[in-house]
């Protein structure tokens, strides 16, 4: 109960802040924080607790983002009522993934190009279909009011990514003491040893991707929404798929608060780089690069596991 307890804490903390804070270039970097958070907990469903390791989570948010976008533009529907159909083809594409995968028993660096394959895949999909925008993309219209997903201000989409975060950490903590966390976690360890005590490692891990598509999915919502505009190259390139990895790897894999201490890290890091590096782009990928080499190489436990071994 103690965990439930500190997301309880962290959500007030959060939702706080705009109280205190009115700078919008804080309540930016407090947005893209949280947003990082969700994206690296939908990684770390199936990679930390599961143990398979994803290269295209960004096919699971760009289906997201654009099925946000698709049924606002083209059939105009509510952007909440988006949310749900959002999350259900999310999960369904993480089912259809990890059917054709785990049904073979792809599993390391195989279902991470498996992955890889079908980010890329659907990218070239969404470039030339015609009601997706092909390479030209979609813009969310603009309809403002909270009744339609958009807000006068940044500290509407705070609280909105806030309760994404919040819902991701309790699925997460829900993970590591039900039976079902259990079980993933055993497949994790040793397939064959799971496999053996009756644990049916194929549903428990098309059941993992399912849940990390659909979190995924609501952050390509969020996304779509909140810049109003998304693209091929935005919802299925690489850049997203390496941004949902980082921040588990660099705060800690398999853990309930190194999703979000990561997103902090790489938010403040992507921050100071940019400021310093501002005629140099292509600077802060190189340092995200090298700080990904650094923390598998020497801290591959990440910067939580760290701590804890010092406490």
């Amino acid at each position: 109960m103690r965990q439930l307890a500190a997301i309880a804490v962290f959500a007030v903390a959060a939702a706080v802040l705009p109280l205190f804070i009115t700078s919008g270039v804080v309540l930016n970097t407090a947005i893209m924080i949280l947003y990082t958070a969700l994206l690296g907990l939908a990684w770390n469903i199936l990679a930390g607790f599961g143990g398979q390791f994803s290269f295209g989570h960004a096919v699971f948010f760009g289906t997201g983002a654009y099925a946000a976008a698709v049924l606002q533009a083209k059939l105009g529907w509510n952007a909440w009522a988006t949310l749900p159909a959002a999350l259900l083809l999310g999960a369904a594409v993480g089912a259809f993934i990890g059917a054709l995968s785990f049904r073979y028993g792809l599993r390391g660096s195989y279902f991470a190009l498996v992955t890889l394959a079908f980010a890329e895949v659907f990218r070239i999909l969404a470039n030339n279909v015609t009601f997706t925008g092909a390479g030209v993309g979609i813009m969310v219209k603009l309809k403002s009011g909270a009744e339609n997903f958009q807000f006068a201000t940044k500290t509407g989409y705070l609280y909105v990514i806030l309760v994404f975060v919040v819902a991701g950490l309790v699925l997460c903590w829900w993970l590591k003491n039900s039976r079902y966390g259990a079980w993933l976690q055993a497949v994790r360890d040793n397939e064959e040893s799971a496999a053996a005590l009756g644990v049916n490692v194929f549903r428990v891990k098309l059941g993992a991707i399912a849940l990390s598509g659909a979190l995924m999915a609501a952050g390509g919502v969020f996304y779509a929404q909140y810049f109003q505009y998304i693209d091929p190259g935005l919802a299925y390139g690489p850049g997203v798929s390496i941004e949902a990895l980082l921040g588990p790897i660099v705060g800690g894999l398999g853990t309930l608060w190194g999703p979000v201490l990561g997103a902090v890290l790489l938010q403040l890091l992507g921050e100071g780089t940019r400021g310093l590096f501002a005629n140099a782009p292509g600077v802060s990928l190189m340092l995200y690069g090298a700080l990904l080499v650094l923390m598998v190489t020497f801290m591959p436990s990440g910067v939580l596991g760290v701590l804890r071994r010092r406490a």
